[in-house]
Parts: C-alpha cells; structure tokens; sequence
C-alpha cells in the first residue's frame, strides 16, 4: 500500500510539474529544431526544378525526381508517425533524419553522384541517380518533421506553452525562408552568370551555405531540448493507443485533412518560374517576390496572435484568406510581363493569404487533435500523406504539358507556370471555400468539446 501510495504521488508531482509553464530557453530551443528542414524546403520547392532543367532534365524528368521525392515522403511520414505513436524516442527519429537531409541534400545539387559511381553520364543514369537522392533527402524530412511536430503535444500539458512552442516553431519557419531569399540574393550578386554552367553553380552554393545555417541551429536544439516525457494525462509509455479507425469515424478529420491538403496546393506554386520567365523579371526577382511572400506570411501571423480564437472567427478568417486567394491568381493569372511591376503588391496580398490560410488549417489540426495525445503523430502524419502526395503528383501532370527550354530563351504568356502560379491556386481556393462553409468545430463528448474549445481560444500565435 506504501509504494502504492508513493507511485501516486509521484504521478501527481509530475502532472503537476507538466502543467506548469515552460521557460524561455525550451521554446526557444524546440522552435529552430525544425530550420534545417525548413531551409532545404524553401530552397528545394523554389529553385530544385529551375536546377534540374538548367543540367539538361526535360521539365517531365525534372518533374519525376520531384514526384519520387514526394512518394517517399508521404509514406515516410506514415511510418515515422505510426512507429512514433509505438516507441516514441523523437529525438533519435529527429536526428536520424536531419542525417539522411543533409547527406542526400547536398548529394542532389552537388551533382550525380550515381553517375561518378558508375562511371557514365548518360541521361538516364542522371535521372535515377537524382530521383533515389531526392527519395533519401525526403524520407529524412518526414522523419524529422513528424517527430517534430507531434513533440509539441508531449513536451507540456500547459496549454499556453504549448501555443508558444507551435507560434516559435512557426516563426522560425519564416525566419528560415527568408534566410534563404536571403541567401539566394547574396549568391546571385557575388556569382556572376555569364553562362548556364554559373546558374548551376549559384544554386549550389545557395544550397551549401543552406545546409550550414541549418546544422548550426541543429545543435541548439539538441543541446536545450530534453527528450518528451509526456502523453495522455500521465507518462510517455501510457499502453493505451488510439487506433487509426478512431479518427476514420471522424467527419472533422476529413474535413481538416481536405483543407490542409487544399492550404498546401494553393501555398506551393511555381513562383521562381513565373517572375523570370513568364513575366521576364531579373534573376533577383527570384529571391525578392518570395521573400516579399514570406515577410507579409510573418507580419500577419504576428497580427494573427493578438485575436482570441473561436470556431466563428477561424472559419471566417480561413475563408477571407480563400477569397484573398481567388482574387491574386486571377491577377496573376492575367498580369502581361509589360506589367510585372504589379508583382510587388499581389505578392504582399499572396503574403497575407498564405498566412491566414495556413495559420488556420493548422489551427484545424491541432483542434482535432486535442487531448488525444497517443494518436498525434499519425493526425499529423497522414495528413502530411495527402498533403506530399497530392503536391507531387500536381507538379508531375502540370510539368508533363511544360515544354524544354534552353537557357535564356523565353517563352509565351500561356504557360504552365502561369497555370501553376495563378488560374490552379484559384480553383483550389475555391474549393477550399466551399469545405469550410460545411465545417463544425463543435464535437459531442464532453472531453473532445472541452479539449477543441481551449484550442480555438487559445491564440494561435504568441
């Protein structure tokens, strides 16, 4: 009865320790635990198809290493959530991943290192060679993300420290993208570019110098964050598991899974391709508009903590960030490159867009989520499936009617990247509309209820 009695004691002091609020220094340090795999994203999303086609890649093969990239991610992201849900360990998964990222990254835009292998550099060698290395860079990704983001559930049962660590975590996402416009702008005014062969050479010191900030931060975060010792209401190794079938009964997941997904079409777009190419902008251009994206995402989301959420206000301001959507494509959509001036202004209303359409979906998630803490990592796990999946196979059809260019040759208005960028995002936002006006964030168990409306009245932000 004694050690009965002291166990129960022990559970109570730790609970009561779990509620209280974390210090500066461990939201700190969980938040840059995600740079690395931010900067290689920016970097691989906005200049890796401009890279490949710059080697000798038709748009279709660029588009297959990008495709093979996704799959493995998406799947991986279902492994690494389901064995995590099982094991725990996220940090071994973190940094087993941040490995497998930085090897294979540097391996893709340091050129084929299959074909060296080999010792031939025929054309299909270079494709396969480039598709298994953006398969590795992604499997690292989702490892790392995926531990990442299901930590900040386990890592304190304070609500509003757990608010701290997704709004620290989300501002050092933009402090790694703009990092890396940052960069690329650096890069493009110290590497001259009198030939294609100098392009190729400035995105690799783009992605070398990416790779470097990157594990820097990595070890901030090793160093100041302590391996998660919480889930559902007691310790880590609670045997009590949520089966996947407990979210398939869930009309909110499907909704929350086909916004997400919805958030990340519309938010990925073939920007660095339109500016240079459509609109016929300088190569700054390709660092500019996105920083410009990024900094208004950053100011709004900065705005977006000052609101006190509620189920009204988040489906309102979701569907405002749609309609800000709808109407930039369109523009962008249309914009003849006489006028690509305009560029600057729809990108700070794209800037704002992003922002509230992403800060919302992810709202989303965490609301379905709730106390559910032992089935997190699979939320966010599949949800990262659909999200990789459906990406990568948009910009595998979009690239297949994309034809070869060759350096510096420019191309008509209607392209691909035009569709891409503006008329496809719109569609989508649409869509987006329409899921969100079916919404209902109320859910009927009284825990789930209590749980979804202290997310929603928490600030998103901090």
């Amino acid at each position: 009865m004694a050690d009965e009695k002291g166990d129960e004691v022990v559970v109570v002091a730790a609970l009561e320790e779990a509620q209280m609020p974390l210090g500066r220094w461990p939201i700190l340090s969980y938040g840059v635990g995600h740079m690395l795999n931010d900067i290689t994203s920016a970097c691989w999303f906005t200049y890796l198809l401009l890279f490949l086609q710059e080697i000798g890649l038709a748009p279709r093969d660029a588009a297959i290493v990008m495709l093979s990239g996704q799959v493995a991610d998406g799947l991986m992201t279902i492994l690494a959530g389901e064995m995590i849900d099982r094991f725990g360990h996220f940090k071994l998964w973190h940094i087993g991943g941040s490995i497998l990222v930085g090897i294979s990254f540097s391996s893709v835009f340091g050129g084929c290192l299959l074909c060296t292998i080999l010792g031939t550099d025929s054309y299909l060698v270079r494709t396969i060679g480039y598709s298994f290395f953006a398969a590795v860079f992604n499997i690292g990704w989702a490892a790392t993300q995926v531990s990442h983001m299901s930590m900040v559930n386990c890592l304190t049962m304070n609500s509003t420290s757990r608010v701290a660590l997704a709004s620290c975590r989300n501002a050092f996402t933009m402090v790694a993208n703009l990092g890396l416009y940052a960069i690329a702008l650096v890069v493009f005014a110290l590497v001259s570019t009198k030939a294609c062969s100098d392009i190729v050479r400035q995105y690799r010191w783009i992605a070398y110098v990416s790779i470097f900030v990157g594990c820097s931060f990595l070890v901030m975060f090793y160093c100041g964050t302590k391996e998660p010792t919480l889930q559902s209401g007691s310790d880590c190794k609670k045997s009590v598991r949520i089966s996947w079938g407990y979210w398939f009964k869930k009309t909110l997941y499907y909704q929350v899974a086909l916004l997400y997904m919805l958030a990340r079409l519309i938010t990925n777009s073939l920007i660095a391709f339109y500016v240079t190419r459509d609109l016929k902008m300088n190569e700054y251009s390709k660092a500019i508009i996105p920083a410009i994206i990024f900094c208004c995402s950053f100011l709004v989301s900065v705005v977006l903590q000052e609101i006190k959420w509620n189920s009204r206000r988040l489906k309102s301001l979701l569907t405002i960030g749609a309609i800000l959507w709808v109407i930039s494509g369109a523009a962008v959509f249309v914009l003849p490159s006489q006028m690509h001036s305009l560029m600057y202004p729809l990108a700070m209303v794209i800037g704002a867009a992003n922002a509230l359409v992403m800060v919302t979906t992810i709202g989303l998630e965490s609301s379905l989520v709730g106390d559910d803490l032992n089935g997190s990592a699979f939320v966010y796990g599949s949800l990262s499936f659909l999200d990789k999946m459906s990406c990568g196979i948009a910009l595998f059809v979009l690239e297949s009617y994309e034809d070869s260019i060759s350096c510096g040759e420019i191309r008509g208005l209607n392209t691909v990247s035009r569709y891409g960028t503006g008329l496809i995002p719109s569609c989508f936002a649409v869509l987006a509309l329409l899921v969100t006006s079916t919404l209902k964030l109320q859910d009927t168990t009284p825990r789930a209820s209590a749980a979804s409306a202290a997310a929603l009245e928490a600030p998103l932000l901090v």
